[in-house]
């Protein structure tokens, strides 16, 4: 009996940290990888505003969502902006029919920092349940029992409370959250914040961890990368773990569309073990740009290999048609393989999370990559480009040169066509609607990906026949900066499109 009540406690761990959207991109690696079938995509099952005061840039909408969360018992929780360019509070709806669980949503008085397209308020689920989102003056709430209607709410800082409280309005004034929050197995938490005034105690721009008894410590992003020039976490990057849960990555910067490092971190002291400075891939003596407009996070394969897009260098963005390139390092951040081989890289990257595609689920592969990678795959016609713009599947252990500019990047295995044509460059031959997702989730056991595009639809990509099998339409459609899909634990897909999260299933 003791060694059924073990295996039993296990599999409820593993199923706590496979089954549930617990934050961007799934899970701390940022996979997009679900262990559940998504529903078919016949209908909209219900729809709910994200954004109450949606700004547009005449026919395109800049702002980023945060991702949904969903628990095992199936509540989809998410950030709602209330405000013009300010302003969130968090929802939560039972997933068959869009009801509201609690009574009232959470409150909370998180502000923004400084931004030109607007950053998404980052939430995530720990492993036991418990709900944290941010809060001003890089202040993070908590509400634990999110499935119920009420449940013990609190807040920390990683500071100290006690400060925060003895003097909140400096802090609310001079640090703000600025990237979405990652959760490790044990429920700490972890972060990147921006300081633009002066504190006691005196904090600097980096990267917080608050455990799960509410102990706070943080880095500063210039100690992370052991460069004073660097000023800040790249906006928008959500930290991620490596598969043991023992070290953290993300990206520090001197500034907007500025150069900076991916950093390796002691997950549990924040000290630094390693660093790498973020080249162009065409132009390796020339500094890729980290833009804060980007969504760009790290993913971290199953070989512990770690992949993060990055925009191209200053004096070379336009030959590569503004597409970036998806930077591939070792665990320990090295760009060489074992056999001292430059690791390739990916031909598009500066806003998106590369969702991991195990090998098994794409039949026709034959290489020897135990996971393959999925990528946006636009070619931007107003960057110079063909227009054709696709989602990609790629091996990440494998080699072609790249069709636009001749470097060395990572094999195709299977691309597809975005099906509308784009009205905006009807004089570029072939030209099509862009891909509009961030991260994408992965169906493992249809074998296919449900993927989001501006031309209002979401459409089942079928690995087996590489065609598009279902598609449903959403909206009209509208230009829209990235956005997430995911798939719920009763295989409801979720996908955000013109300020309303839609819920599509059978």
């Amino acid at each position: 009996m003791a060694a059924a009540g073990c295996l039993a406690a296990a599999s409820a761990r593993a199923q706590s940290v496979a089954l549930p959207w617990s934050g961007h991109g799934h899970d701390a690696q940022h996979s997009g990888l679900s262990q559940v079938a998504s529903q078919p995509l016949n209908r909209i099952v219900w729809q709910t505003p994200v954004d109450l005061d949606p700004q547009y840039s005449g026919t395109t909408l800049y702002i980023h969502y945060g991702s949904p969360l969903i628990t095992r018992q199936n509540t989809v929780i998410f950030p709602v902006k209330t405000g013009a360019s300010d302003g969130f509070r968090i929802e939560a709806r039972a997933a068959a029919d869009g009801s509201a669980i609690w009574p009232q949503p959470l409150t909370t008085d998180y502000s923004l920092p400084a931004n030109n397209w607007t950053p998404p308020c980052g939430i995530v689920l720990t492993p036991k349940n418990r709900l944290w989102y941010p809060g001003a003056g890089g202040t993070v709430y908590y509400r634990d029992a999110p499935d119920a209607a009420t449940g013990a709410t609190g807040r920390a800082a990683f500071y100290g409370l006690g400060n925060y409280e003895a003097d909140a309005a400096t802090f609310n004034a001079n640090v703000k959250i600025n990237t979405p929050i990652t959760t490790d197995r044990y429920g700490n938490i972890f972060f990147g914040f921006q300081v633009t005034g002066t504190t006691t105690p005196a904090l600097q721009s980096g990267l917080a961890r608050i455990a799960e008894d509410g102990t706070g410590t943080w880095v500063s992003a210039s100690t992370a990368a052991g460069d004073g020039g660097i000023v800040k976490v790249v906006m928008n990057c959500a930290p991620a773990l490596s598969n043991d849960h023992k070290t953290l990555y993300v990206a520090v910067s001197a500034g907007n569309f500025s150069s900076g490092y991916l950093v390796a971190l002691d997950a549990r002291t924040l000290a630094p073990i390693s660093k790498v400075r973020l080249k162009d891939v065409f132009n390796p003596g020339t500094d890729a740009l980290l833009p804060d407009d980007g969504t760009a996070t790290p993913t971290v394969g199953p070989d512990g290999d770690v992949y993060f897009g990055v925009f191209a260098g200053s004096s070379a963005s336009s030959y590569n048609h503004y597409r970036g390139w998806l930077l591939h390092f070792s665990k320990t951040l090295s760009p060489l393989d074992g056999n001292g081989t430059v690791k390739p890289c990916g031909a598009f990257g500066w806003d998106q999370s590369a969702s991991i595609v195990p090998a098994s689920l794409v039949a026709s592969y034959q290489g020897s990559s135990s996971y393959l990678l999925l990528s946006k795959y636009n070619d931007y016609a107003g960057a110079g480009g063909t227009g054709k713009n696709k989602v990609a599947i790629l091996d990440p252990h494998d080699s072609m040169p790249d069709a636009a500019t001749g470097a060395i990047v990572m094999k195709e295995i299977l691309t597809i066509l975005g099906p509308t044509p784009d009205d905006e460059y009807s004089s570029v031959p072939g030209a099509v609607r862009e891909w509009c997702i961030n991260t994408v989730a992965i169906d493992s056991i249809n074998k296919c990906a449900c993927v989001h595009s501006e031309d209002g639809k979401i459409y089942r990509w079928d690995f087996a026949s590489n065609s598009f099998t279902q598609t449903l339409t959403l909206t009209d459609g509208i230009g829209e900066a990235y956005t997430p899909s995911v798939i719920g634990v009763d295989g409801t897909v979720y996908v955000i499109a013109n300020a309303i999260l839609f819920a599509v299933g059978k």
